[in-house]
């Protein structure tokens, strides 16, 4: 089976199918990866798979009903049981209640009878030597580095028995590095995405640590409290993703989410922030790209199996300030009236802002420097309170310097109440969300300032 190309796979899937509707999805997933520790490389490998999703749809009397299975390493013995367990489920449910009819009418994806495309430890040919120059550089500045390489490569073949043949590669790379102290009381951390790995370096992360690592020299106690604070990407990133997840139209109708609107309704159209935002998605943002059509191998309040193929255009969901847009479905925009508006794939956050990191620092009178954020949680999803920790390095900032590292906090906020607050926005860039990263990793934001943010206590974690 693993010599059999995928669209031969979703082919015979769509042949031996006798439901009313399928969809089968095909997912070629390669990937390679560097991992060091202590300024030398520890593990490197290659890896390979295939997860085959089939989704049949049963009419019946009362509505249509669906059954979903997904399985890896599928062999061609395991085919047809795949596909008779699909239907099997989709005859044991009661109807569904996003069903509609499966889309048609796309035109075929050019390549969806080629190979899939894959990764391999090529990808890092330039990014290795620059590695180790950086260990060097790091041994030579007495810091020790630690971190991981990955590269993900998916193929995901669409195809379904209304006649839809789609096909989307989605390249995924992640950088991240900790610099240590060789007593281990200082880290810093630094992160990157990319889609090849021709746009990072890591020499230029080594040398921003080592400029962190110079800060948590000096040590400040802080109590907890509200600080002027300066969120870079990264963070903005990691809270913004957790709005977006709480954005579907379905949850802000019926009143659950810190969208709905007290008395009823939502609230579309309000102002949220004093600065001119914008956060919106576009499949086709430079460096940013992803899936230009619906994959959905499950259905929810923001995804649905029916919607597999449909069109994912550009959407503002923020535009200038003001609530633009919450997700849909063809299901769920039908039942709010809102326009259509399926999910994300990327997510760009921008105010026109043009200082960056450095700048905004530079202009600061007396504040914190955050470096990222981690175990974010929600604690009411009807304000969208979050909570979380500070991590590998939180700094403070008086008349323009960095003047040493204090402790670490616990926060207590809502990203939706920050933009309110946030009284200045920085360049937009490209980033990596620490904590999301395993998810969700592209996006570009810029570092917000923040007036007052809520360290509600302080951490003792590192």
């Amino acid at each position: 089976m693993s010599r059999t190309r995928p669209h031969e796979i979703v082919e015979r899937a769509l042949e031996l199918s006798t439901a009313d509707g399928c969809v089968v999805i095909a997912d070629e997933e390669s990937s390679a990866n560097l991992r060091w520790a202590g300024n030398a490389l520890t593990t490197n490998g290659v890896t390979r798979g295939r997860t085959l999703t089939v989704i049949a749809t049963v009419d019946g009397k009362e509505g249509t009903a669906s059954g979903v299975v997904s399985r890896s390493a599928v062999t061609a013995e395991d085919l047809e049981p795949l596909v008779r367990a699909a239907e099997a489920a989709a005859r044991g449910a009661g109807p569904a209640e996003d069903a509609q009819q499966l889309i048609t009418g796309t035109p075929a994806s050019p390549d969806f009878t080629d190979a899939p495309a894959e990764t391999s430890s090529a990808v890092f040919a330039d990014f290795a030597p620059a590695l180790g120059e950086a260990f060097a550089r790091a041994r030579e500045g007495g810091r020790e580095l630690y971190g991981f390489a990955n590269h993900e490569l998916v193929s995901t073949y669409v195809g379904t028995s209304t006649g839809l043949r789609l096909r989307h590669d989605q390249p995924k790379g992640t950088l991240e590095l900790n610099a240590k102290s060789p007593d281990r009381q200082r880290s810093a951390w630094a992160g990157r995405s990319t889609r090849d790995f021709k746009d990072v370096d890591p020499t230029v992360l080594d040398a921003e640590l080592a400029v962190r690592l110079g800060w948590a020299e000096r040590k400040i106690d802080l109590p907890a409290g509200r600080y002027e604070t300066l969120l870079p990407p990264t963070a903005v990133a990691d809270l913004l993703i957790y709005q977006m997840w709480s954005a579907a139209a379905r949850d802000a109708v019926e009143g659950r989410t810190v969208f709905s609107k007290p008395g009823g309704g939502t609230r579309l159209g309000e102002k949220l922030s004093g600065l001119p935002l914008s956060l919106r998605s576009d499949p086709n943002a430079p460096g940013l790209e992803s899936a230009p059509f619906v994959i959905a191998h499950s259905s929810g309040d923001d995804a649905s199996v029916f919607d597999n193929g449909l069109p994912v255009p550009a959407t503002e969901w923020i535009a200038d300030g003001h609530l633009n847009r919450l997700s849909t479905t063809r299901h769920t925009a039908g039942l709010t009236g809102m326009q259509l508006s399926p999910g994300f794939g990327n997510l760009i956050l921008d105010a026109g802002g043009e200082k960056s990191l450095e700048e905004m620092v530079a202009s600061t009178e007396r504040g914190l420097l955050l470096t990222c954020l981690w175990y974010i949680r929600e604690v009411d999803p009807a304000t969208l309170l979050l909570t979380g920790l500070t991590r590998d390095g939180v700094y403070l900032v008086e008349n323009g310097q960095v003047v040493g590292e204090v402790n670490n906090f616990r926060f207590n906020e809502s990203p939706v109440d920050l933009l309110s607050r946030a009284s200045e926005a920085g360049r937009t860039e490209k980033t990596l969300p620490r904590e999301w990263s395993d998810w969700f990793t592209r996006a570009a934001m810029p570092a917000l300032r923040i007036p007052d943010f809520n360290m509600s206590s302080v951490s003792k974690g590192v």
